[in-house]
């Protein structure tokens, strides 16, 4: 298990990555990079950075494929040739997981209560979601590549509404493995979007540990306070933190994460911070640039609890 960070591929994060002690990154915005869809040289160009990131020992996680709607009916044969391509990627480089959302069919009920229209569950539209899914389940397992869900619910106030996430609540992911009867498929587990819902992470850990095969760090807080009497959806009860400002215990997700026998790494998902991140104009720290350093200090809380490769 090694310690890393979200980034699009560049040779420029994969030296800053090996300067600030990282071992690892997660491969995002792969559906704008030089290895998508059109791109003619995209072997060549794979095999360079997966070499460059080999010459730095940095390993690539994963791939982020495309966090959209894959099942929104405008995207949904540009999605399927991106998780193509991304497979044949991490098939031709030797990444394991390829990653993103695994969508939704979103569709309102034409006369709701009252007269207003209201979202068809989830649960009606899984056969759907699969139909989708497990052609392109057993593309990757030929290939020796898993599929990794990542399950942020997408909804407002960090809750797990009706949005574009079928995987937004576990108790979708039991039905949805179920249905899809495919090992290759699992989880891009994130501490953050548990706690966020109430969930303790570690018992989520003990039940799906074998279905988590990427896992994003990233810390959560719940001001207790505020949820008292404010409610959930008041702004500020939830809030997204980097590893050791939160109040997610990560000696005993790391300890649950290798009994359940999980073989990839920790990469950091920044970005969400509301204090150690690069401010714009909009906030009260403007022109503060403290994203990297977010990197460094959560990188530091988390070497702590993360055995040394030997």
């Amino acid at each position: 298990m090694r310690i890393g960070f979200l980034t699009d591929a560049s040779v420029e994060q994969l030296e800053w990555a090996k300067q600030t002690g990282f071992g690892s990154i997660s491969w995002m915005a792969f559906a704008k990079s030089f290895a998508a869809p059109g791109k003619e040289r995209w072997r060549e160009d794979s095999e360079h950075f997966v070499a460059e990131a080999k010459a730095r020992n940095i390993r690539i996680s994963a791939i982020g494929g495309l966090y959209q709607n894959p099942l929104d009916p405008a995207q949904t044969d540009y999605a399927r040739t991106v998780f193509h391509r991304a497979i044949d990627v991490a098939s031709l480089i030797g990444v394991k997981n390829v990653a993103g959302f695994a969508g939704a069919v979103i569709e309102l009920e034409t006369s709701g209560r009252g007269g207003n229209p209201v979202y068809k569950p989830f649960e009606d539209f899984l056969p759907r979601v699969v139909a989708f899914w497990q052609p392109v389940a057993k593309y990757a397992a030929d290939k020796g590549v898993r599929l990794a869900f990542e399950h942020c619910p997408q909804g407002h106030y960090h809750l797990p509404i009706m949005h574009y996430n079928l995987l937004g609540q576990p108790a979708m992911w039991e039905r949805f493995f179920d249905a899809m009867n495919c090992d290759n498929v699992g989880i891009e587990w994130d501490a953050s979007h548990l706690m966020c819902q109430f969930i303790d992470p570690v018992a989520n850990i003990h039940k799906f540990g074998s279905r988590i095969f990427h896992v994003h760090a990233k810390d959560a807080f719940i001001n207790r306070q505020l949820l008292e009497v404010y409610g959930i959806c008041h702004h500020g009860v939830a809030e997204h933190r980097w590893p050791g400002f939160g109040q997610a215990n990560w000696a005993e997700i790391v300890h649950a994460l290798l009994r359940a026998g999980y073989d990839s790494d920790l990469n950091l998902e920044g970005w969400h911070d509301p204090v150690i991140r690069d401010h714009d104009a909009s906030s009260r720290q403007t022109g503060q640039k403290l994203e990297q350093e977010g990197l460094r200090l959560a990188k530091r809380w988390l070497e702590q609890f993360v055995p040394r490769e030997l």
